[in-house]
């Protein structure tokens, strides 16, 4: 969303892979999010393709098909036309069709690599074997494109894999869990909402029983260090009272409050290390 839209999460408020829908007690899966609540109010800024349009490029989105439409397409492309591609082959062909059709913005998501890292970790054969997939992706874009198109080539994290000793279930010691009404953000960084009044004794314990392992923060403290960039004031109740940032090899999980293929994932990410922030940009220009 933010590279769809040029703001950070404060602003555009898709702040984590779930959040709080604020005044419930509801968390919001991002990626199983469909129409409630609804895509236009819960990130109201136009995205930048929608601008693109608006100014006369033509532009095009080519991803999977099962994600036209969603929330999160919504939120972060807005609803230029949507091209549906089930394999990296089609990804291909369909930018290549989009960009010798004339002058325009295309934009392709290839979300193959992120799953399998996911599923079977990034020190895997798996992983190494998806990655010369997506080389051969990019291989075969840049040979059919025309002499006067640009390929950028970028990703929105990177990832680790956690050990089972990096592995903290919060939901399995009662002193981590005292306190806490919700769960939500991710394993690498999450938000904890609080019952009434129990906020300073959440952030306390969680500061002693994780030292060394993340930095635990109040929700303030978390805003004032700019994590999320300007926040702004509707989107401030989308983060927990206490915010977990996860270093190292660290992972909070929450057995009681997600799936359990949540603790089935290999690699994860979602924190601000180095290792899942400093993504690389390949460009390539012309011929």
């Amino acid at each position: 969303v933010t590279l769809g839209t040029g703001l950070l999460p404060g602003e555009h408020g898709v702040l984590g892979f779930t959040v709080n829908v604020p005044g419930t007690d509801r968390i919001l899966t991002h990626v199983r999010w469909r129409d409630d609540p609804p895509p236009r109010e819960w990130q109201p800024t136009p995205s930048l393709f929608e601008r693109a349009e608006q100014a006369g490029t033509r532009v095009a989105v080519v991803s999977r098909p099962e994600f036209a439409g969603s929330g999160l397409t919504v939120a972060a492309y807005g609803e230029p036309r949507y091209i549906g591609a089930e394999r990296s082959g089609q990804l291909a062909e369909q930018v290549l069709a989009e960009l010798a059709a004339g002058p325009g913005l295309v934009y392709g998501y290839h979300p193959t690599l992120d799953a399998v890292a996911h599923s079977h970790g990034i020190a895997s054969p798996d992983w190494a074997r998806a990655a010369a997939a997506v080389d051969r992706l990019i291989t075969r874009i840049v040979a059919g494109m025309p002499d006067d198109a640009a390929l950028l080539v970028t990703a929105d994290h990177g990832a680790l894999d956690i050990p089972a000793e990096g592995r903290v279930d919060l939901d399995a010691d009662p002193a981590l869990a005292a306190g806490i009404r919700l769960v939500a953000g991710e394993p690498r960084f999450r938000y904890l909402h609080t019952v009434p009044g129990a906020g300073p004794d959440v952030l306390a314990t969680w500061r002693e029983l994780l030292a060394g392992r993340a930095r635990v923060l109040s929700r303030e403290q978390a805003v004032a260090a700019g994590l999320f960039g300007p926040v702004r004031e509707s989107n401030l109740a989308r983060i927990g009272d206490v915010v977990v940032v996860c270093e190292g090899d660290t992972v909070v999980l929450a057995s009681a409050h997600e799936p359990t293929s949540v603790a089935e994932l290999v690699a994860f990410h979602g924190s601000i290390t180095p290792v899942e922030t400093a993504i690389p940009l390949l460009t390539f220009a012309g011929r």
